[in-house]
């Protein structure tokens, strides 16, 4: 009996699970990465002659009027015309019924590739703060992302941050899966969606997964706030009524942060008020100690 080498065996195993492409006008590349609902994978657009980056949904298991509507949301969301947003650009059915969208290739690394290699507080707060005025804008619009994680933002080549795969986005007016139905990802979702309630997703849902996010990038950060500790925390509140409203509100107290003000979610005692004072005024209470220092140093050598 002759055995089969392991990279033969790891080569055989990769072109097995190569999805069919062969009834769309996409060619297979290489696969980008796996997750709980899906597999997404680079392919070339014959058509257009561009590469682009392809989610193809676990389950076949998809009746017609979850296809119709699941087009409809794309159709929609490939509306939403922001430059912090990835849209789908195409949507479609694989011969073995698995359901597939065609999204924009985003060139850079994944926020939690990006955060894993380094970067300061200052730039983490504002990486954040774009993702939030995303998700707002996106929330303007009706629709409802339900699947935020580090893995689904990329941080471009030029620093630009993307919020991408909305293939399980709520719109408006759309019908409501089966309650009890369970969209999103574990450590990033919130009770309300862990408990398949999916008649009480809204745009809270999200600002829990910012939350959730927030936190796990200030958790690679060595000190932390009290200040940002409490707007995460008001993000992942357990009740959605506790947590803001908006991710504007979100986005403002991110911005009050990083310019050393009071923020909503904590209030301040007297001590961490002087701190913060000083703190943002640091050069002014350089130049005032430098200024009694000098007239201390003045005052002691003209009595001598």
């Amino acid at each position: 009996m002759k055995w089969i080498s392991d990279d033969k065996l790891n080569h055989l195993r990769a072109v097995v699970s190569e999805p069919d492409f062969s009834d769309t006008k996409y060619t297979f590349v290489k696969e980008l990465g796996r997750g709980g609902m899906g597999t997404v994978y680079l392919a070339e657009d014959r058509e257009l002659d561009r590469l682009v980056a392809i989610k193809v949904l676990n389950t076949p298991e998809i009746t017609e009027d979850l296809r119709n509507r699941m087009i409809r949301e794309a159709q929609i969301i490939a509306r939403l015309e922001h430059p912090g947003i990835v849209p789908v650009h195409d949507v479609g059915t694989l011969p073995d019924g698995r359901l597939f969208y065609a999204m924009k290739y985003v060139r850079g690394s994944r926020l939690d590739e990006y955060v894993a290699d380094g970067t300061t507080l200052h730039d983490c707060l504002r990486k954040f703060q774009a993702v939030c005025d995303a998700v707002a804008f996106a929330h303007a619009h009706g629709v409802i992302h339900r699947d935020l994680k580090p893995q689904n933002i990329m941080i471009g080549s030029f620093g630009e941050v993307l919020v991408l795969d909305w293939g399980v986005a709520k719109i408006p007016d759309s019908p409501c899966e089966s309650e009890g139905t369970i969209i999103g990802t574990r450590h990033y979702m919130s009770p309300e969606q862990a408990r398949g309630e999916i008649d009480q997703l809204d745009e809270r849902s999200d600002i829990y997964a910012l939350g959730a996010i927030l936190y796990f990038m200030l958790n690679e950060q060595p000190k932390v706030s009290k200040a940002a500790k409490a707007i995460y925390s008001k993000a992942m509140a357990d009740a959605k009524e506790s947590r803001y409203a908006t991710a504007s509100q979100l986005s403002a107290d991110i911005g009050r942060l990083l310019d050393t003000e009071p923020v909503s979610a904590y209030r301040e005692n007297a001590v961490e008020r002087v701190g913060r004072w000083v703190s943002k005024n640091r050069f002014l209470v350089l130049l005032v100690l430098a200024y009694l220092l000098m007239r201390f140093f003045l005052i002691f050598t003209s009595r001598r």
